[in-house]
């Protein structure tokens, strides 16, 4: 079986992981809180962003995708509301594999518990928000 995927929500929450990123490493939010929990100069040229930029992008979309595809394989499988599959998905996938390995790493590396929190919390209300826009735009046909 090859999941459905609508693209057109792929994008717009790929596009969407860029605003809340934005927004929760604001200064004024959790960007000072971080830059000092994790050692990075918030001083430096904005032209060294680019490249962690693109990455960003990139992983975005892959995240977003295999959200999408993941979603319809549970939508296909469970067969309750396409939405309420997008969040369960989103927060099944966030625990098994973003926070379980963000703890693993962190704790190995010594990063500070404070730190995991607010990356892995970050982490979460990404893959909601991709949730919610892959899960009321559903794949034409499948709901």
């Amino acid at each position: 079986m090859v999941p459905e995927i609508n693209y057109w929500a792929v994008l717009i929450a790929t596009a969407s992981s860029m605003v809340v990123g934005s927004i929760w490493y604001t200064p004024k939010v959790f960007g000072t809180r971080w830059a000092r929990l994790a050692n990075v100069d918030m001083d430096r040229p904005g032209a060294s962003a680019v490249i962690p930029i693109i990455v960003t992008v990139i992983v975005s979309f892959v995240t977003a995708w295999v959200l999408a595809g993941a979603t319809s394989i549970s939508w296909h499988f469970y067969g309750t509301g396409f939405l309420l599959n997008a969040l369960g998905t989103a927060v099944i996938l966030w625990a098994g594999f973003t926070a379980a390995r963000f703890i693993t790493h962190d704790a190995f590396e010594g990063r500070p518990t404070s730190l995991t929190v607010l990356n892995i919390a970050h982490e979460l209300v990404t893959v909601l928000i991709m949730a919610l826009i892959i899960g009321v735009w559903p794949p034409a046909g499948t709901v």
